[in-house]
This record gives structure tokens, sequence and C-alpha cells, in this order.
């Protein structure tokens, strides 16, 4: 098997990763860029992006992702279809398998792989993905001003979530599985005592539904051992909130990790314990996940990635 050697490959394809691509590119450094699963990653399942600077009128997520794609193609950037599928970061220059079968070195390396929201697992939470089902209220919550929401979730994501919400909507329904909430002690007092948030513990959203978009959902009260109660609630918007799972198991042997999977970087870097080997956006980033944040940190792993093929 021939083996391709390069000098800068960037994994991952979101903001992050095609932002780096630009920089690297500018700075000559011939950059070849995978794409991974999700080609232009988790904004190309949204609709609209009101929040990205630059774009007044709004921009929709996949509209956004092209146009930071053929940024980066200008400058020279090998933007490949492809998965990253192993890796060895033991020594330099660092080895990749790339959907299971060719094989690709680098002197340095931007991982930009992102994270995956976790959903239920509905049929329904695909069936109305950008029409009412969104895992971000900071980027979706706008667009139900005056309107009713629910939250899924009992951690502290779930009740930030709700708290930003109840600042738009009318009313929100924050559904917990559990009969406590897992948030912490503050956060938990802030939700139960919020006029415009209603807590319904021990609640299984089962379904949803609506015609052209969601209309209410499907619920299930646990009423202690065998007993439930099934009835639905009239909602416009359902958003997740029980976590994302950063896409970083196959660097984890070499890298540190927290113990959801975050990529730990060096201070406010994006260096890894790995000399060239750098990360971007979601996947190190369990705090703001806004495009824009990863967009940033795309830029500074492509400048680090300058300074050390410099040296």
């Amino acid at each position: 098997m021939a083996t391709e050697h390069v000098k800068c490959l960037i994994i991952g394809s979101g903001p992050a990763g095609y932002t780096a691509a630009i920089y690297t590119g500018r700075a000559n450094l011939s950059p070849v860029l995978y794409e991974g699963l999700q080609p232009g990653g988790q904004l190309t399942t949204t609709t609209e992006v009101e929040n990205f600077p630059g774009y007044p009128e709004g921009v929709t997520g996949p509209v956004l992702m092209d146009d930071l794609r053929k940024q980066a193609e200008k400058f020279g950037a090998d933007i490949r279809t492809g998965i990253v599928t192993g890796a060895d970061l033991s020594k330099a220059p660092y080895k990749f398998t790339v959907d299971g079968e060719k094989e690709i070195t680098a002197d340095a390396v931007i991982i930009s792989t992102g994270a995956t929201a976790k959903y239920l697992g509905l049929e329904d939470e695909k069936k109305y993905a950008g029409m009412g089902v969104s895992a971000c209220a900071t980027c979706d919550g706008f667009f139900y001003r005056k309107k009713k929401v629910a939250v899924v979730g009992g951690g502290d994501t779930a009740c930030e979530e709700a708290i930003y919400l109840a600042s738009l909507a009318s009313e929100v329904y924050l559904l917990v599985r559990k009969p406590f909430l897992r948030a912490s002690k503050i956060m938990q007092e802030r939700v139960l005592n919020h006029p415009k948030i209603k807590v319904l513990f021990e609640h299984n959203a089962v379904g949803l539904f609506g015609d052209n978009g969601v209309e209410g959902v499907h619920l299930v009260k646990r009423m202690g051992e065998a007993d439930e109660e099934r009835y639905d609630i009239a909602v416009d918007g359902f958003f997740l909130a029980i976590g994302h799972k950063p896409n970083s198991d196959i660097f984890k042997p070499w890298i540190d990790t927290d113990e959801v999977g975050y990529i730990i970087t060096e201070g406010n870097t994006p260096k890894t314990k790995v000399p060239g080997v750098f990360a971007a956006g979601d996947v190190a980033d369990p705090h703001y996940r806004q495009a824009i944040t990863a967009a940033g940190s795309g830029c500074k792993a492509a400048i680090e990635v300058e300074r050390f093929l410099n040296q």
C-alpha cells in the first residue's frame, strides 16, 4: 500500500476545519482536509443561521459551510471526501488510515472532528430535523419567541437551555426522565423558581406530531412501578439537551481527553500534548459550541501549525 505524505492534514470539515484550511492554504502549506462522516459538520443539519457575523439577512447552514469550503479551495486546500478511521500519533510523521484502506502521513495535524449531539433515538427526531427539533438553544431559540417549547434533560446544560429559552418563549416544559434534576443546586433553584418553566419529572418523550413541523410531543409519565399515563402537550419546538459526544475516540491513546471525551489542550491554545498535533472546534470545546468560536479556534490552530512547521 503506497503511503502519501502531506505537510498539514486537517481532519473534519465544520467551521473549524474549513477556517484552518483557509489559513494554512494562504500560508502555502498545501493543506489536505478530509471531510469526514458529515461534510460541513453539524451546521449542515440546521436551516437558518442568524448569529454568524457578516450575514445580516441570515444564511442557511449548508450555504454558510459551502461558502467556507469554496474559500478554502480558492487558497489551495485539497478537500477530499473520506473518513479518517485510524491514527498513530506515537511518532512523527504521524500516520493515519482513511476509509480503512488508504495510508497517509503528516508533519502537522489539526483535529477538528466536532462533537455529535445526543438524541433520544426517535424516528420523529429525524422526520422533524430543522422543523422544530434542535440540539442548540442559543442557535435556534430566537425562532421560538412567544411560542411554547420543550427541553429534554435534567443536567446543567438542560437547565441553562431552559432558562435561556424562557427569556424568549412564552412557556418552557423541561422533560426530566428521573424524579430529580442532576443539575447543580443553583441551577435547580433557578429552574424550579422560574415562572415560565414547568418541570415534568419522570416523563419520557416517545414521539412528536405535527403537519408542517413540530406541533406537540407524545409523553409517557411514570406513575409508580407498573403504572404509566400517556398524554400529549402542544409545543412548537423540541430541544435536546442530553449532552454531546466529541468525535475523539481514535486519538485517545495519545492525547488527553476529559471524562466525556473532549480533547484537553494546553491553556488557551489549540496545542495537544503531542507536538505538531492541534485540536480545534467542538471536539475540544465543551462550553461554547458555536460556529463562530469553532472558526476562531480553527484560525488559532492554523497559525500554530505554521509556527510549528517553520521551526
